[in-house]
């Protein structure tokens, strides 16, 4: 049975693309103060930063503490910043180590993936109306934190893997290996799901 992720990317895709159009135009904000630079990367990132986070930790509460952090650890680094590998991969960078770091101070108190999933319905994450999109993001959730980051950023971000290895700190082949992986596994759970 041939599986088609492409049913669960949604309107987030153009969004994702507007913001690539504009991101040529960040590259100067070095010359502005932390302040001003935080105030033009939360109204420019703010959004594609949520979902990306919320795929990763599930909850909206959480989403919004690790967006939270982002952006301070974005203004506390503002003047380190040399903007050799860009704004966008620099950004994403410190959200995937935030959400990584809150998955495991979580881990202590261990919720199942599969809880983890089933705690995003108090949330309007999710049309669970629609058991396809249910199971997707169940099968997102049993994946290990660097896959889903992986999957994450390439399928939703459409990011290429050079940026993914940026990102995750990792090799470009390691990158396209989690994502293979990630890819199986996720096709392998829907198709066990149906």
């Amino acid at each position: 049975m041939r599986f088609n992720f492409c049913h669960f990317r949604g309107s987030y895709i153009q969004k994702t693309t507007k913001m690539e159009q504009r991101n040529d135009h960040i590259q100067d904000l070095q010359n502005v103060s932390a302040e001003e630079g935080i105030k033009i990367l939360v109204a420019q990132y703010k959004e594609p930063l949520y979902w990306y986070i919320r795929r990763m930790v599930v909850s909206h509460d959480d989403t919004d503490d690790v967006l939270q952090e982002t952006f301070i650890r974005a203004y506390r680094s503002w003047k380190t910043f040399r903007g050799e590998s860009g704004i966008k991969r620099w950004l994403y960078r410190i959200a995937t180590n935030e959400s990584l770091r809150l998955i495991e101070k979580r881990k202590s108190d261990y919720v199942s993936p599969l809880d983890s999933a089933a705690q995003a319905q108090a949330d309007t994450y999710i049309d669970y109306s629609d058991t396809m999109a249910v199971n997707f993001q169940k099968a997102l959730q049993t994946l290990p934190e660097k896959q889903r980051a992986v999957f994450t950023l390439r399928y939703y971000d459409e990011m290429d893997y050079d940026d993914i290895a940026e990102v995750a700190e990792m090799s470009v082949q390691s990158a396209k290996t989690n994502y293979s992986y990630a890819t199986k596994k996720i096709k392998e759970f829907m198709i066990k799901n149906i």
